[in-house]
């Protein structure tokens, strides 16, 4: 992965060997490896049986969730917050495992509706919940730094599974409380 870095740079007309670009192809190649993690990692791996009988099925909600991810179409980053909520059937997960969800399948090479539908579907896979409901806002510097350069747009997402889908109350409660400031 360096050597394609190097010739990324060259074909730029830059000299690699300049000291501010000595050390960029391997700088380069550790930080596309660590922002495409997420292939190496499992839905298994990641919830690392941090499942836990529970007798509630109220909502859970873990809301703003910070996001980074690479647009797969040009290799530019998307951020964001995701939102995330399920409605427990006997089993609640550990917290932080929400955020690694995210992060496991934002840290590929994405489009915004995949992943907002990727991290639905592990939630329902790892709990088996009544419902789940995902919804990812972002900007993409894709649309910001280059083609319509608009500064300010954001793309919305969302996935609803279950009762979230099937009841307009339970997804108005969910869309109402993750939009209190």
């Amino acid at each position: 992965m360096e050597a394609v870095f190097s010739d990324l740079i060259q074909e730029l007309g830059e000299d690699v060997t300049r000291e501010g670009l000595i050390d960029t192809p391997k700088r380069a190649a550790a930080a596309f490896r660590f922002l495409n993690s997420g292939y190496a990692q499992s839905l298994d791996n990641v919830l690392n049986n941090a499942l836990f009988e529970a007798d509630t099925e109220d909502m859970v909600i873990v809301k703003d969730i910070e996001l980074y991810s690479l647009c797969e179409h040009h290799l530019l980053p998307f951020i964001g917050k995701c939102h995330v909520a399920y409605l427990p059937k006997g089993k609640v997960i550990g917290l932080s495992k929400v955020a690694r969800i995210v992060e496991m399948y934002a840290r590929r090479l994405q489009i915004q509706e995949r992943l907002t539908k990727q991290i639905a579907d592990a939630i329902q896979t790892a709990l088996q919940p009544a419902g789940v409901a995902v919804v990812i806002e972002a900007k993409h510097l894709c649309m910001m730094m280059r083609g319509v350069e608009k500064q300010n747009s954001v793309m919305t997402t969302s996935s609803m599974l279950g009762l979230f889908r099937r009841q307009i109350s339970t997804r108005s409660e969910f869309l109402g409380l993750i939009n209190r400031k």
